[in-house]
């Protein structure tokens, strides 16, 4: 059994931010040197996700309808109340109750089949890093698990 890992960083553009990670992670599994295990891609993050879906524009459009509409950008959240919250809170807070909500409604990762030395994605599947907060800077952890 061998197990490899790579970090992977990213500066997102601004909320709903989709990237396209599945080369990355297909390029980590041939640096792997793993043909038969598994593959996990991870967002280090609270406000982000990974999403295995379709990279089509006009489906990116309705997911990002679809979250807004579940905690919208607009909405009260007692997360975003400075004046009584009083942990987890750091020099450069924002108010950002709306994209840990989102947040919860996808998965921070994403394990995939590794056969044959060959991520099996389907015909229209990519690995997808979604920023549901701001811009900043993101980090995307993958293990691969194997032999």
């Amino acid at each position: 059994m061998k197990f490899f890992h790579k970090l992977l960083t990213y500066k997102t553009k601004n909320i709903f931010d989709f990237i396209d990670i599945s080369d990355e992670v297909i390029r980590a599994v041939g640096e792997s040197g793993i043909h038969n295990g598994l593959v996990n891609v991870q967002t280090m993050h609270t406000t982000a996700s990974i999403v295995v879906n379709e990279n089509e524009p006009l489906l990116l459009e309705d997911l990002k309808e679809h979250l807004e509409g579940i905690a919208s950008q607009h909405g009260v959240y007692r997360h975003d109340d400075f004046t009584i919250r009083t942990v987890n809170m750091c020099d450069d807070e924002c108010a950002n109750g709306h994209a840990h909500c989102k947040a919860t409604h996808l998965s921070a990762n994403a394990t995939l089949n590794l056969i044959g030395g060959k991520l099996q994605l389907g015909q229209w599947q990519r690995v997808l890093f979604a920023e549901l907060d701001r811009s900043r800077e993101r980090k995307v952890q993958i293990a691969i698990l194997g032999e």
